[in-house]
């Protein structure tokens, strides 16, 4: 009786895991890998300040214009504001209240040009405070339109190094051509984890950053009428004197 035959037993197929890819690959596209999970880290760490950030942005305008608008004396909402650091419409009012009290309550009084200063005050105050709302978000920006092509040279670097591997050993088995392409488009997957989350974030921020701002540039332009009629007031008051 003949004996069955044997089947030739295959090597076994390499698993093509996240280490391994980053174990086997060239020193060029580690370092390319190792800075785009640093840019990856970076991203999520801003977006996860930006959004507590505006989130206690948009709380404190909220309280602000609650506070504001409830018929509260301005000279008072100003001494109970001015004591601490402010943020937002606050810093926006005190501000404005401090240029106000330095002209009104000056010796003399000074109300020429007092409505140009006010709102050359509050125009350097909404910069100021976009400026805080903006910052880190160039990375964002970097990351999202960098990151896609720093993978790129990761993964053209890593395919230069497995053609010359393929040329060394004269052979085009794909058991030696595939593991050395996998590991270099690796890169390029990194890169696209990196920055597909950057890009979102970044166009989600700037319109969070548009609309604070013209909340900013709303209430400034209304408190600049409330100040502009009492200045009306006043200048009247004093001409009849």
């Amino acid at each position: 009786m003949d004996s069955p035959k044997e089947m030739p037993c295959r090597p076994p197929a390499r698993r093509f895991r996240c280490w391994d890819l980053f174990q086997h690959a060239d020193w060029i596209v580690k370092f390319v890998m190792i800075g785009l999970l640093i840019a990856s880290v970076a991203v999520w760490a801003i977006a996860i300040d930006k959004m507590l950030l505006y989130s206690r942005t948009r709380r404190a305008m909220d309280g602000f214009e609650q506070a504001f608008w409830s018929g509260q004396s301005l000279d008072e909402l100003y001494r109970s504001l001015a004591s601490r650091p402010t943020h937002s419409m606050a810093a926006l009012f005190v501000a404005a209240m401090r240029e106000w009290k330095r002209s009104v309550e000056g010796q003399p009084r000074s109300f020429a040009g007092l409505q140009m200063r006010i709102e050359k005050v509050m125009d350097v105050t909404i910069q100021r405070e976009i400026a805080r709302l903006e910052r880190h978000l160039l990375v964002l920006a970097t990351v999202g339109s960098a990151g896609p092509f720093i993978g790129l040279f990761g993964t053209v670097w890593g395919i230069m190094t497995s053609f010359r591997a393929i040329a060394g050993q004269q052979t085009t088995s794909l058991a030696v051509v595939a593991p050395g392409i996998a590991e270099a488009l690796f890169a390029t997957a990194i890169g696209l984890v990196a920055a597909i989350p950057a890009t979102i974030f970044y166009n989600k921020f700037v319109s969070d950053v548009n609309k604070q701002a013209q909340r900013l540039e709303g209430f400034a332009d209304e408190f600049a009428a409330i100040l502009s009629r009492q200045i009306d007031e006043r200048g009247r008051g004093s001409a009849w004197r």
